[in-house]
C-alpha cells in the first residue's frame, strides 16, 4: 500500500482526492499536513488518517508517508513538488502543475536526481471514457478526424477564490483550458504546430475569464471555449469524414453527468452508447500512481507531456496579443 500525506486541506483533496484515495486498492492516506495544525487533526480526523502536521516540511521529512498529494494554489505547485521530491517523496501534483512550460524543467531535474515518480493529476487520462474515444480513434470509428470541438464553463466572481487571483495562478486557461488540451492530445497522440486565440480578462480581478481558442494539429483542428464567467457547460466532439464521437460529461465524469460516449455515423441515422457508470477517475488515478511506484508497467502523464500541453497553453496566451497564427 502507498502511503501518501496529503500537502494542505484544500477542497478539492478534502472533497475527492483523499475519499479516492482511501477507496483504492494499492494506496491509502497516513497523512495530512497543514499550516494550521487544528485544521490538519480536523481533516485527519474526518478521513480516520493516524497523523496531523502542522506543517508541510515537518511531513515531509516523516516516514511515515512514501509520497504526497499536493492540491496547493497553482502559483506554489512548482515549489512544493521539488521540496518533496527533495525529500525522497513520490509526487501527485494537482494541475496545472506550472504556469509557465518552462518552470517544469526545475520538476524534472528534481525528478531524475531524487528518482522519485512526479506526475501531474490529470484524472481525466485514467478514466474510461477518454480510453474509449482513444480506442475508437485508433480503429478508425469516425474515419479521418478534422475537427475537434470543446467547451467547459462555469460562473464564478468569488473574489476570495483561488481561481479569481491572478498571484494565486488564477484564470480560466490554467483551470480548465488545460482539459480540452490535455484530452485531445490523449485520445490522438499528435501535437498542435500553431494556434490562434482571443482572451477577454475581468476588468477588476485582472485574470482571463474567457478564451475562444483554434488549435492546429496539422491533420485536424481543434476549437475550444473556456470561461469562468459563462453558465455551465461541458462538451468534447470528434468528428470525422465517417462520423462523430461525442463525450457527453467529459470532464467531471463523476459529477458533471451521465459517462457516457455517443458514437455516431456518416449518415446520422445509426448510433452506439457506450456507458462506463461510476467508473471513479480519481480513484483510478491513485491506482494507477500507486502501481507506477511500484513499478508495475501502466500509463501516467509524465513531466515532459506536462510541459508539451503548457506549452501550449503559454502559445494561447502569446496568441491572444496578435493577429493570425502564433507557433507552440
Amino acid at each position: 500500500m502507498l502511503r501518501f500525506g496529503i500537502l494542505s486541506t484544500a477542497k478539492i483533496g478534502r472533497e475527492l482526492v483523499v475519499p479516492a484515495i482511501q477507496d483504492a486498492e494499492n494506496a491509502v492516506v497516513t497523512a495530512v499536513a497543514s499550516r494550521d495544525l487544528e485544521r490538519a487533526r480536523e481533516m485527519a480526523d474526518r478521513f480516520s488518517v493516524p497523523h496531523a502536521f502542522g506543517s508541510y516540511e515537518e511531513m515531509l521529512a516523516s516516514d511515515v508517508i512514501d509520497a504526497v498529494y499536493i492540491p496547493l494554489p497553482t502559483s506554489q505547485h512548482v515549489e512544493w513538488s521539488i521540496k518533496a521530491a527533495n525529500a525522497g517523496k513520490h509526487v501527485l501534483c494537482e494541475k496545472p502543475i506550472a504556469l509557465k512550460a518552462e518552470e517544469i524543467d526545475a520538476i524534472i531535474e528534481a525528478r531524475d536526481r531524487n528518482k522519485v515518480l512526479v506526475t501531474e493529476a490529470y484524472m481525466v487520462t485514467y478514466a474510461p471514457v477518454w480510453l474509449k474515444v482513444r480506442e475508437l480513434l485508433a480503429e478508425g470509428a469516425i474515419g479521418t478526424l478534422k475537427m475537434v470541438q470543446g467547451s467547459f464553463t462555469y460562473f464564478n466572481r468569488d473574489p476570495g477564490n483561488m481561481r479569481n487571483i491572478p498571484e494565486l495562478g488564477g484564470g480560466a486557461l490554467p483551470d480548465i483550458g488545460v482539459y480540452p488540451t490535455i484530452t485531445t492530445r490523449f485520445v490522438t497522440g499528435k501535437e498542435p504546430v500553431r494556434v490562434q486565440s482571443t482572451i477577454e480578462r475581468d476588468p477588476d480581478f485582472g485574470t482571463d475569464i474567457y478564451s475562444s481558442v483554434k488549435a492546429d494539429f496539422g491533420g485536424f483542428e481543434l476549437n475550444f471555449y473556456v470561461s469562468t464567467q459563462m453558465a455551465n457547460r461541458q462538451l468534447m466532439v470528434f468528428h470525422g469524414t465517417d462520423g462523430f464521437i461525442e463525450v457527453k460529461s467529459p470532464f467531471n465524469a463523476d459529477r458533471w453527468g451521465a459517462e457516457e460516449v455517443e458514437l455516431t455515423n456518416r449518415g446520422h441515422n445509426v448510433s452506439q452508447i457506450f456507458r462506463f457508470p461510476d467508473s471513479r477517475q480519481y480513484k483510478l488515478e491513485a491506482e494507477a500512481f500507486a502501481r507506477a511506484v511500484s513499478g508495475t508497467m501502466g500509463e501516467i502523464v509524465t513531466l515532459e507531456n506536462s510541459k508539451a500541453n503548457q506549452k501550449l497553453i503559454d502559445a494561447i496566451y502569446r496568441a491572444s496579443e496578435k493577429d493570425g497564427w502564433e507557433a507552440v
